[in-house]
Parts: structure tokens; C-alpha cells; sequence
């Protein structure tokens, strides 16, 4: 029984796992030992030893530089900069971003201690500035307040750069109506119309 607790407690670890789903999972892998438990024990053990953190952008690949950074038909003027690797590849499945990317692994936070040292803005600076190609950055940090802040700090960083800094849009998501539409998305979708 010490395996099955131990695995249980390891996959409640997991985010949208609780002590319920985590006890589901581990039965159900358990049964499905052949099938399903040993190549996923396979599968992890080969990409925990394979999967790098990018040296220049932070996305995670078996590469270093990863796929992204050396495809040269992406635009090396455009740095999309996103809060974690989960929305890097959120903004590649909707596959309409041909630039590059920075991913600043996390967002400034007065509450929980996280200030500028401790996420990847230096290596930000550091990628725009000297004979960089870079023209824009795109701020894609969350619409929170610590993501509004990290936004905040980044521009004023890149202030004398030269470099053009931009935010995604955001308001009326597509297919959304406006009655159901909280007062903030609703006001920012105001601010940020547009001519037809």
C-alpha cells in the first residue's frame, strides 16, 4: 500500500488534481498497468532527461536554442514577451504570431516577494539592447494586476531603447456577447476600438 499512497500524494501534487482525482488516477493506472502506467513511467523518465529550458527565450524544447529561436523564418524584430511556457504555446497554437518569444517566468509581486531579480527581465534588457534587430516588443502578460504591473515595469525599462512596445488587445472576446461580459472587459474594449 506505501507504493499506491505515494503515488497518489505525488499526482495530488499536480495542478487540478486533488486527493480524490489523485486517488481516480492512480487506480486507473494501476489497472491499466501494460497500457498506460509503464509507457507514461517511460515517457516521463525520458523527458525529464531530454527537456532543456532555453538559453535565449526560456521556452522549454530538447534543443538549446529551441526550435523557435533558430526557425529563421521568424521575424528576429518581433519579441513577444508571456508571463509562463504555457502561454508561449497557447499563443502558437493559434498560430498567428511569426515573431520570437520571452518568457519571464512569472510576473512581479509585491505580496508574494517576486521582484524584477528574481524573473528573467535582465535577459529581456540584455536581447534588446546593442546591435539587436529588435523593433517591437509585445507585452502579453495576463490582464491582472501584477500582470498590468510587470507591463508596467518592462515599458518604463525599455523607455530608452528606442524599441516600440506594444500590448495585445483585449475586450469583446470573439463570438461573446456583451451582456455577459464583466465591466472591465467591457470598459477596456471601449478604450481600444477601432476604426473600420
Amino acid at each position: 500500500m506505501q507504493e499506491i499512497d505515494r503515488l497518489i500524494q505525488l499526482l495530488a501534487r499536480l495542478p487540478g488534481l486533488g486527493p480524490r482525482s489523485a486517488r481516480r488516477a492512480a487506480l486507473d493506472l494501476v489497472r491499466k498497468r501494460e497500457s498506460l502506467m509503464r509507457p507514461l513511467a517511460t515517457a516521463l523518465a525520458e523527458a525529464a532527461d531530454a527537456i532543456r529550458t532555453c538559453s535565449t527565450c526560456g521556452n522549454l524544447d530538447t534543443a538549446d536554442p529551441c526550435h523557435i529561436c533558430t526557425d529563421e523564418r521568424r521575424d528576429p524584430t518581433l519579441i513577444c514577451v508571456v508571463e509562463q511556457v504555457g502561454d508561449l504555446w497557447a499563443l502558437e497554437r493559434a498560430a498567428g504570431f511569426k515573431g520570437r518569444y520571452h518568457v519571464l517566468g512569472g510576473v512581479l509581486s509585491a505580496l508574494d516577494g517576486v521582484g524584477p531579480e528574481d524573473l528573467t527581465i535582465a535577459q529581456l534588457l540584455a536581447r534588446v539592447g546593442g546591435d539587436s534587430p529588435v523593433t517591437e516588443i509585445i507585452l502579453a502578460t495576463n490582464l491582472t494586476v501584477d500582470g498590468q504591473t510587470t507591463a508596467h515595469y518592462i515599458t518604463e525599462r525599455l523607455a530608452e531603447s528606442g524599441v516600440r512596445v506594444t500590448r495585445l488587445a483585449h475586450g469583446v472576446p470573439v463570438g461573446g456577447e456583451l451582456d455577459y461580459l464583466d465591466d472591465g472587459t467591457l470598459s477596456a474594449a471601449l478604450k481600444a476600438r477601432q476604426a473600420l
